[in-house]
């Protein structure tokens, strides 16, 4: 009975693995499809039927888009929102979700709940009064526009207060009986604990802020503020477009959220599973 049900199990696992690989197939092939049409002519790209590798192999495409385009700045600026906006958002709401979680004070629940509703709110609503406030400051045209709408949101402080949770508070109240301060309880033995949810989200709100194409399209409106998202953005409105040189732009946009997954995935799915135990 025991063999039995051991082979039974076995064929579902092998079964459920094969589902897995397939629908994994089924999502990296759009990658797959816009890496290798990078590499191709123009005309290759729009092709039927289509070449699944590449038969012309070519590397113009990202020489023109670099020659032609001030791609690294593009990246630059890319990079210098994205990491400074999820940095400052790592310590701001990681500081939030450690008050609402372990400290004491008067309508504390009140206004943890007034703060989480805000996620119900789109941000395209307060498109104009963001815009408003950053032109009064004068940040228009500025990378600093850029990063200090995104620092403070309510989805860091929720995903981080569930860790903080799961810490016991004996732990916290031993560190003030050795005499510990507040902030040394909280850098020295609160944030490493919470490692796993850290990490998950700074490559959620770096990916988040990398693509917020809206956002940054209103106010990097020069030149030389524009990010990587509407750089490429504008590589498509050419009368005559080709689409082999877009799937160049494209890709250089795409790689650097593979390398900060590689990086940062030992974390993403130890905070994922964590959150998913609680």
């Amino acid at each position: 009975m025991f063999n039995k049900n051991k082979i039974k199990r076995e064929k579902y696992d092998i079964g459920a693995n094969i589902i897995v690989i397939f629908f994994a197939i089924c999502s990296l092939f759009p990658l797959y499809w816009l890496v290798t049409s990078s590499f191709k002519n123009s005309v290759d790209v729009v092709k039927m039927p289509p070449d699944w590798f590449p038969k012309s192999f070519t590397l113009s495409n990202y020489v023109d888009v670099f020659n032609n385009q001030p791609a690294f700045k593009w990246a630059y600026n890319s990079i210098v929102v994205s990491l400074v906006a999820t940095l400052a958002l790592l310590i701001v709401s990681a500081m939030a979700a450690y008050a609402f979680s372990k400290l004491r004070f008067k309508g504390k629940n009140i206004i943890f709940i007034i703060f989480i509703s805000s996620l119900m709110i789109p941000k395209e609503v307060m498109i104009v009064p963001l815009f408003r406030i950053i032109q009064d400051f004068g940040m228009v045209n500025t990378l600093s526009g850029m990063i200090w709408p995104n620092v403070a949101t309510a989805f860091g402080v929720f995903l981080l207060k569930g860790f903080f949770d799961s810490i016991p508070d004996s732990l916290r109240e031993a560190a003030k009986m050795d005499g510990a301060s507040e902030f040394r309880i909280f850098f020295t033995i609160m944030l490493p604990l919470v490692k796993p949810g850290l990490g998950a989200l700074f490559i959620l709100n770096f990916v988040n802020v990398w693509n917020d194409y809206l956002w940054q399209l209103v106010v990097g409106q020069s030149e030389t503020s524009k990010t990587l998202m509407v750089g490429i953005a504008t590589l498509m409105q050419d009368l005559n477009p080709n689409f082999a040189y877009k799937m160049a732009g494209a890709t250089v946009g795409a790689i650097p959220m593979l390398i900060i997954f590689v990086l940062f995935q030992k974390y993403f799915t130890r905070g994922i599973t964590i959150g998913s135990d609680k």
